[in-house]
């Protein structure tokens, strides 16, 4: 199994190409190892010593470091991915929460859905490039709450992106958007 890594503008993460999906639907975060314990994969990655977080995407593993280097790092990341497809267990015990998905629920107002359609379809995939991922958390008096997850959680640049980024295109399309805020 050849597993690719990519750099992340946060420092504190890096990104695992597997070569295969790794969620089917939506993404799921594992931001310590207490929360690992519902998926085979996290554990294992969380078992070696260093690492601080875990994050899936579509076919992808955003691993978050604490206070080591990269290149000790590395070969126990890699081993324990190479080790969890080869033993043919699932990524998760359990279906993800509602929260962890991309899925909305429920019936939303008109600005509502156009905030997620682009977030969906301009975002997403954006960030998720980088290793990430940002989801819609609620919507409020002209203001945009989103989530940020993996490699976004906690990235230096995580402001700039929302602000001059995230927050233009949304004032630009959608006139009733004033503010984008992290949560």
């Amino acid at each position: 199994m050849f597993i690719q890594t990519e750099a992340t503008p946060n420092p504190a993460t890096l990104k695992f190409l597997p070569g295969r999906d790794v969620m089917t639907t939506g993404t799921v975060s594992f931001p310590n190892a207490t929360a690992a314990a519902r998926s085979p994969l996290a554990a294992r990655l969380f078992a070696v010593d260093g690492v601080t977080g875990v994050f899936f995407g579509a076919d992808f593993i955003t691993v978050t470091k604490g206070d080591v280097h990269w290149d000790g790092l590395k070969p126990g990341i890699l081993g324990a991915i190479v080790e969890h497809y080869a033993s043919g267990d699932p990524i998760l015990s359990e279906a993800p929460a509602a929260t962890e998905t991309a899925a909305a629920t429920g019936p939303d107002s008109e600005v509502v859905e156009q905030i997620k359609e682009l977030l969906e379809t301009r975002v997403r995939p954006a960030v998720a490039q980088d290793g990430g991922d940002i989801t819609f958390h609620d919507f409020d008096d002209g203001v945009v709450y989103l989530h940020m997850q993996g490699a976004c959680a906690g990235c230096p640049s995580s402001t700039a992106t929302l602000k001059a980024g995230i927050e233009n295109m949304l004032r630009h399309y959608i006139p009733e958007v004033t503010e984008v805020r992290a949560v």
